[in-house]
């Protein structure tokens, strides 16, 4: 109840505008929103940049995942070099997402007038966006798929829920991951809608759209491999 209570008080501080939302507050200091929201953008954006596959690779088998298989350094393409990283990989970039969008809410939320949930979304929408444009690796990361799922986890349960149900189907019974990805990542918006209450969140909703658009178009070659069947299929190697 107190969460709700909290979540209820910064929306009436949000309404009621930055000349009169000091007294909805509970007990919170208010910064510039504007510091907020710049804080929110870098956090969310390092954290997203960490290229876990890429740094478990090189310690664990000396090479750059960058050279071998799609050259991706997700979860998908670590898999191929090892099962094993690639699961780590798959939980590590999951949970930068998770972090970013904990930190945007307990840390930076209370602190500004800005509604607490399109602050969260904005963290969810740059840390998949620094996981596809890393800094570290000259901008070119990931597909963002794992990333986007820690983020997103904790915005629209119900949504997540039935993608990965729906992602797991079509893998299993397609073996492409990135086929998978793709259509999952495309009926975001609409579940999140539907599922999750955010009908009259418009805010929120283009972050997830931004979001949807971004990992699509991180799958381009992969649409373009899909198209021409020549696509790689999802293998699993010991080792």
């Amino acid at each position: 109840m107190a969460g709700c209570r909290w979540y209820i008080d910064q929306e009436k501080a949000r309404l009621a505008g930055p000349r009169n939302c000091a007294q909805y507050y509970s007990g919170a200091s208010e910064c510039c929103p504007a510091n907020m929201i710049l804080l929110t953008i870098a956090l969310s954006y390092l954290l997203g940049s960490i290229p876990f596959g890429y740094l478990l690779v090189r310690t664990f088998r000396g090479s750059d995942i960058r050279q071998s298989g799609s050259g991706n350094i997700g979860a998908t393409n670590v898999a191929r070099t090892s099962p094993g990283l690639g699961a780590v990989t798959l939980v590590l970039d999951a949970l930068k997402g998770f972090a970013a969008v904990m930190i945007a809410r307990y840390r930076i939320a209370p602190h500004t007038p800005i509604s607490p949930i399109a602050i969260c979304a904005a963290a969810a929408l740059l840390a998949t966006a620094g996981h596809i444009f890393p800094l570290w690796l000259k901008f070119r990361g990931g597909k963002g798929v794992a990333t986007a799922l820690g983020s997103l986890i904790m915005l629209a349960p119900k949504a997540i829920l039935v993608m990965v149900g729906l992602f797991a189907a079509i893998v299993l019974a397609f073996r492409y991951v990135s086929l998978g990805s793709i259509l999952v990542i495309a009926m975001f918006p609409l579940l999140a809608w539907l599922l999750d209450g955010y009908g009259h969140a418009p805010v929120v909703l283009a972050c997830f759209t931004l979001i949807s658009v971004l990992i699509i178009g991180r799958h381009h070659q992969n649409i373009r491999r899909l198209l021409s069947g020549t696509e790689n299929r999802l293998e699993m190697r010991r080792g």
